[in-house]
């Protein structure tokens, strides 16, 4: 998620941008030569919270309106993950070394690189504090701190990922013991489970299952494996069309799926997952088990000034400015926005958001409108994907004229292969908003 700032600015704010209007050429209020009231602070036109996807797209496209040295991310992580590629990962069909790059290689130039962590919020005063009390000032602000992953609210977690048999795709340091599970399955129970938190792309905890399914059976081990999705949810999918075809998949695959049911303890030393629904908690023994972790918004957002009541960043759905705040800006995982999590969503959203900055810089009201769109590439095995879009409103909102809901090999390849340039290459760089144009033109084409 990334968080921007401010379209309307405090007392601070007009002191510094005076001073840059004077043409006074800085990165900083300290070297405008303040006063000692301003001693610790920096000044920028935009400040974007947050280096993951979001944030460096954000970043690279407000460069290119304002220039250079007007633009910070802070961001305190050396290394960015292309996370969608864990489930390959964990699925042993990608190495993890290749979804990484040095954030320093990332940031574009002219944008200023904050490398620290974020301590509060005061968006009155168009004011971000970061480490050693020093605090940033903003004209305009946006947010995408991404998610925190709460392994420590599963009882015997994080700790049971020292014991064999056990992994997880949500988290660097246990996506490569997933593979190792997998690897070393002999016989018995392959568990996976669905937290009751929101969660980044809701399809890979069934995705990871898919391809354990598919490894088992290609290497001899499925008939002695027993396949259980555990999931709290009461669905396998909120698109139907998606979760018709996955449940289609499902039976096929003789995968057990019990609805409702949440992790809530693991015992590692005794190859043991506890489960509560809603009358009643049991154990199951694992042969393989694969967590994906309950997740929230990270502590600095909850009861900040910027949070709603859950602690998700309170903007509008479609134009993605703050409810409250006109000069703050949220995208990704931490807004309280009702679309899944994903890469996916977010290229969208960074082409709203940017078209509403235009607006509101140039004094107009935003008029573009983000529907929600996300795609979740339901990877179903080693070669096979549906490829799931769809909006605000659970509806499919497909980019190629034809059908969706089938596992394809093409879909699979646009996954393991285009995805990732286009992340890289486009995405990141601001040019890549998302596939809405293509799907003009090729709907259009097909008519």
């Amino acid at each position: 998620m990334a968080l921007f700032g401010a379209v309307q600015s405090g007392a601070h704010v007009h002191q510094c941008a005076h001073l840059l209007r004077a043409g006074v050429h800085s990165g900083s209020c300290r070297s405008l030569h303040m006063t000692s009231r301003y001693a610790s602070k920096e000044y920028y036109d935009v400040v974007v919270v947050g280096g993951g996807a979001g944030g460096i797209t954000m970043s690279a496209r407000m460069k290119r309106k304002l220039g250079a040295g007007k633009v910070a991310v802070i961001e305190p992580s050396e290394v960015h993950y292309y996370q969608p590629m864990w489930t390959l990962v964990g699925g042993g069909a990608k190495k993890l070394a290749s979804s990484s790059r040095s954030t320093a290689g990332l940031i574009p130039i002219g944008v200023k690189w904050i490398k620290s962590e974020v301590k509060g919020f005061d968006p009155d005063k168009n004011c971000i504090r970061i480490d050693d009390g020093k605090e940033i000032l903003y004209f305009r602000f946006c947010t995408q701190l991404s998610f925190f992953v709460l392994f420590i609210k599963v009882k015997g977690l994080p700790e049971g990922f020292n014991y064999p048999k056990i992994g997880s795709n949500y988290s660097v340091k246990t996506v490569e013991k997933t593979w190792k599970a997998l690897q070393d399955f002999k016989k018995g129970n392959a568990i996976f489970t669905f937290p009751n938190t929101p969660v980044k792309c809701a399809g890979a905890p069934q995705k990871i299952m898919y391809l354990s399914e598919e490894y088992l059976r290609k290497t001899g081990k499925r008939s002695d494996a027993n396949f259980i999705f555990n999931t709290s949810l009461g669905v396998i999918f909120g698109v139907k069309k998606y979760a018709d075809a996955l449940l289609q998949i499902i039976k096929e695959r003789d995968i057990q799926v019990n609805f409702k049911h949440n992790l809530i303890e693991v015992r590692a030393d005794k190859q043991e997952a506890i489960f509560e629904n809603l009358d009643n908690r049991g154990e199951t023994k694992y042969e393989m088990l694969h967590v994906t972790p309950p997740m929230g918004p990270p502590d600095v957002l909850v009861n900040s000034a910027v949070a709603d009541a859950g602690g998700w960043v309170d903007v509008d759905k479609e134009t993605l400015q703050h409810k409250k705040y006109p000069n703050v800006f949220g995208i990704g995982d931490c807004t309280n926005l009702p679309t899944s999590k994903t890469a996916a969503a977010i290229a969208a959203q960074s082409a709203v958001l940017d078209r509403t900055i235009s607006l509101i810089m140039k004094g107009q009201n935003p008029s573009s409108k983000y529907d929600g769109y996300t795609s979740c590439p339901l990877v179903t095995g080693y070669r096979k994907v549906i490829l799931a879009e769809f909006d605000y409103n659970a509806q499919p909102l497909e980019t190629f004229p034809i059908d969706q809901g089938k596992e394809r090999r093409t879909m699979y390849h646009m996954k393991a292969d285009m995805m990732p340039f286009l992340y890289w290459n486009m995405l990141l760089k601001g040019y890549w908003g998302g596939p809405a144009p293509i799907r003009k033109i090729m709907h259009l084409g097909f008519k």
